[in-house]
């Protein structure tokens, strides 16, 4: 008996070790946080201190700050679809800005963001905005839609179908609408009026907003939206307690999978219009609607990260943070942001050229902060461009899967770039899905160099973004020496601008830009 002691005791040792080293070895959680038209400017971390932004502060100072990471495409649409596919969204017809009761734009076939940690064994949920479509024709918001979100990789979802000033107003869980009775049916349209409801056109004295014509649509909680929309009034939401919904779902799935690897994909609806934060934040910026909606948005970071550190997760967990293109401070309603913001001083594309809608930067130069304790350094700051569209090829690495040649044609590994600060892709490109110039990237970055081939037809939708430039005359600039893309220097750098547009060109008619993929067959889109 005294000789096996010694053996037990060394058993039980062993088995302790192992289960240690099993506990090291667990895959990481991952968070991705996506704002709605936050801007590089917007945070205290970024510069600009105008705007308490204290949770994201923090969770700059505990990870990296990517100082040239870029969206897609400068609206949300296009921007979400290229952070999900790893493909470009100007490849394919159809990703432009969707309306509230399009169908799907992402073939349930694809290889996509979750479905690569689903098929790792991660638990995976979308909570909040989607606006990538749900079914196969036109939506029937009174049955379960499918294909939907959870057909592309999610295995839970509560969601709204599109955005908060679009319709159907109401949050869908799994592809059915949440509090729907079966007596009062949904009817949407994007082409008409339907039902009796009032409408911003019809009776203006209900607004509690004003707005523009493209925003005179039904009127849901004194708002009035795009489309029209009558029927299931038990399943509308509240404007004003809408992040409260969407983080009970979201710290419920964390609180639920503990136990094994998930994916959180938190995609507020802050600072996006209308902007009606919850009267706990009602004039906690200083600086306006729009200013308080973005302390609402920093409080929600604040209780996720909050319960990843209740739960004894957030040593183990990936929490990537960013936004899905550049800020639009005046978009449809009379909120008072853009006067407020400009008498505060507070610049929500910090020092970037335009915004929301734009090849600027101020409408692609993203806010980017990544934490991953024991694998990203504390308050390390790099300057490395980095996409959004990237996040499919880095889930790969993330979970040891090899990319096929037709998985995320334009997806990079930038786990080396997060971590110590290693180069990524060589050229990134641009550009919202746009008929009028075909299946073709708008701009490219290249080292310091950034070429923009033709002006966005949507230039002068943002006021703040000043008097639009003449279209189809290419832009060259050199933002090592001019950030802001003051100063034109084409007609200095003919050889540039020459070498720029061949790459844009043949990387758009390539079909990819990843070493080893190829054009993704359309049939699977």
């Amino acid at each position: 008996m005294r000789r096996l002691f010694p053996f037990a005791m060394l058993l039980a040792a062993s088995l302790c070790a192992h289960a240690a080293g099993a506990a090291a070895r667990k895959p990481p959680n991952v968070v991705v946080i996506l704002a709605d038209d936050l801007g590089y400017g917007d945070l205290a971390a970024d510069g600009q201190g105008k705007i308490p932004t204290p949770a994201m502060d923090r969770l700059a100072s505990q990870g990296v700050r990517m100082t040239s990471a870029y969206s897609a495409a400068s609206t949300c649409t296009p921007s979400r679809y290229a952070l999900m596919t790893g493909e470009y969204p100007w490849r394919l017809q159809g990703t432009g800005i969707l309306p509230g009761n399009a169908s799907l734009i992402i073939s349930p076939s694809r290889v996509t963001l979750p479905r690569v940690f689903k098929e790792a064994g991660y638990a995976t949920a979308a909570i909040g905005k989607w606006h990538l479509g749900l079914g196969a024709g036109t939506p029937d918001f009174n049955e379960r839609i499918v294909p939907g979100i959870n057909e592309v990789g999610f295995d839970y979802s509560f969601n709204m179908p599109a955005t908060a000033d679009r319709m159907p107003t109401v949050y869908m869980e799994n592809g059915r609408v949440v509090n729907l009775s079966p007596g009062d049916p949904i009817t949407v349209s994007y082409t008409h009026k339907v039902g009796d409801w009032p409408t911003g056109a019809d009776h203006p004295e209900l607004m509690r907003m004003k707005s523009n014509e493209g925003h005179l649509g039904t009127i849901v909680n004194g708002i009035a939206r795009i489309g029209w929309m009558t029927g299931g009034k038990a399943a509308l939401w509240t404007d004003q307690t809408m992040s409260d919904t969407y983080m009970k779902h979201a710290l419920d799935f964390i609180r639920e999978h503990k136990d094994r690897p998930f994916f959180l994909y938190y995609a507020a609806t802050e600072p996006h219009v209308p902007r009606d934060p919850n009267p706990r934040f009602a004039g906690k910026s200083g600086v306006g609607a729009r200013g308080d909606a973005v302390v609402q948005f920093d409080s929600e970071v604040a209780a996720l990260m909050d319960e990843l550190k209740r739960d004894g997760l957030d040593g183990n967990t990936l929490v990537i943070l960013s936004s899905d293109n550049g800020p639009a401070v005046a978009d449809g309603y009379a909120d008072g942001a853009l006067p407020t913001e400009t008498k505060m001083g507070h610049h929500a594309n910090g020092i970037y050229r335009a915004g929301k809608y734009s090849d600027y930067e101020g409408g692609i130069r993203m806010p980017f902060i990544a934490r991953w304790p024991g694998h990203i350094k504390p308050g390390t700051v790099i300057d490395q461009p980095v996409s959004l569209t990237d996040m499919v090829a880095t889930a790969a690495a993330l979970t040891d899967r090899k990319l096929g040649p037709a998985d995320a044609p334009d997806s990079f590994d930038i786990l080396p770039t997060l971590t110590r600060g290693a180069p990524s892709q060589p050229f990134l490109l641009f550009g919202n899905p746009d008929r009028k110039y075909g299946e073709q990237a708008s701009a490219i970055r290249e080292g310091d160099w950034k070429l923009i081939v033709h002006v966005s037809h949507d230039e002068h939708r943002n006021p703040a973004n000043g008097t639009p430039d003449p279209q189809g005359q290419p832009q060259l600039f050199d933002l090592s020496t001019d950030p802001r893309e003051d100063h034109d220097v084409a007609g200095q750098h003919p050889g540039v601008v020459a070498h720029l547009t061949q790459e844009l060109d043949a990387a758009s008619k390539a079909g990819f830009t990843r070493p080893g993929a190829e054009a993704v067959p359309r049939m699977q889109n």
